[in-house]
């Protein structure tokens, strides 16, 4: 008889149904693992939304990509780890062989290989991700945090494309998860944060994480004029977008001094355009850039800042649920109920 397991499936648009399903089976070079922790995400959150996503997932299919767990089954051919240790998975693995891997920019492969199934009692973990982004989790550490390493790889990798320095003044509006995590470190890196909300409880998250400034959009006329004045006028060094919507690509900009550089790290809709300033950008000398997704790399960098304590679950994860109460988490969280992260305890 073949071992069922409870799993969040992925229908369509906001069609989440908790169900038993089999247990995946694997294959040589891959494992099986527990999930003791699942968070959720922006990126989930939205995919539950709009019912898919082009590129992660097409439905029906297990659901979630954050987790953190314990091996349960260890493929032939794996070595290096062994049933009942606790591993942390990255969602994706490159294939070090196209156009843009060749080229060191394998968060652009071109057969960049998805995992999602975080959302149930146990994932498989195919062989390109356990050879390249499956990591041991010290005893230390607990999966909640563990669980955060491929959003903080993310940002972590965005915040060092804008090259910010010790001292450096950086604008970063929206302070979601996202956001947060862009503050903390680069407070970790010497700069003076001024964090940008639309939330009384999103401000104070920021002040917690060590912006020198939080200022409340909803509660500011003039948003850009406010961080402009911040800095005498000058502008920020470095402004990051975490939003997601054109107006605030817009506003970064206009942010930013002469020889600043924006990271529109927020993607916005499908089809979205922005007006831009061809003068200011060319005679101030502005980089616009974007970051997307992780690497190998920055998986293990961005794990250095978990196991040294520097980024911790609880300043990110507002809450608990079990596994079947996922979809009711996530329709609470469409309607802005205020909840940053939720671990899912399947």
């Amino acid at each position: 008889m073949t071992q069922q397991m409870t799993a969040a499936v992925l229908y369509g648009k906001e069609n989440l149904r908790v169900e038993q399903i089999p247990v995946p089976r694997i294959s040589p070079g891959e494992v099986l693992v527990r999930v003791r922790t699942a968070l959720t995400c922006g990126t989930d959150l939205k995919v539950y939304r709009q019912g898919h996503h082009a590129r992660m997932i097409v439905p029906p299919a297990v659901f979630g990509h954050e987790l953190a767990g314990e091996i349960e089954e260890v493929g032939e051919g794996v070595r290096n780890f062994q049933k009942g240790m606790r591993v942390v998975a990255a969602n994706s693995a490159p294939c070090l062989e196209c156009h843009f891997c060749l080229r060191n920019r394998p968060n652009l492969c071109e057969r960049l290989l998805f995992n999602n199934g975080a959302y149930a009692e146990f994932i498989r973990i195919p062989e390109r991700i356990v050879s390249q982004n499956l990591l041991p989790i010290p005893d230390h550490v607990d999966f909640a945090d563990a669980a955060l390493v491929e959003p903080l790889a993310c940002v972590l990798r965005g915040l060092e494309d804008t090259g910010l320095q010790r001292g450096d003044t950086i604008a970063i509006i929206g302070m979601g998860p996202i956001g947060l995590m862009f503050t903390r470190l680069a407070k970790l890196k010497g700069a003076r944060v001024i964090a940008v909300a639309k939330r009384p409880t999103r401000v104070a998250a920021a002040r917690r994480l060590g912006a020198d400034e939080a200022l409340d959009a909803a509660e500011v006329t003039d948003i850009v004029a406010e961080v402009r004045q911040l800095t005498g006028g000058r502008g920020v060094d470095v402004a990051v977008e975490a939003v997601g919507s054109p107006a605030t690509w817009e506003s970064a900009v206009a942010m930013v001094s002469r020889g600043g550089t924006i990271n529109f790290f927020g993607g916005c809709p499908s089809g979205s355009s922005v007006r831009l300033d061809t003068s200011l950008l060319h005679y101030s000398e502005i980089t616009l850039m974007a970051s997307f997704h992780h690497t190998p790399e920055y998986i293990r960098k961005a794990f250095e800042y978990i196991n040294r304590g520097d980024i911790r679950g609880c300043d990110f994860i507002t809450g608990t649920a079990p596994l079947t109460h996922l979809p009711e988490v996530l329709e609470r969280m469409a309607h802005r109920n205020g909840d940053l992260k939720m671990a899912i305890l399947p």
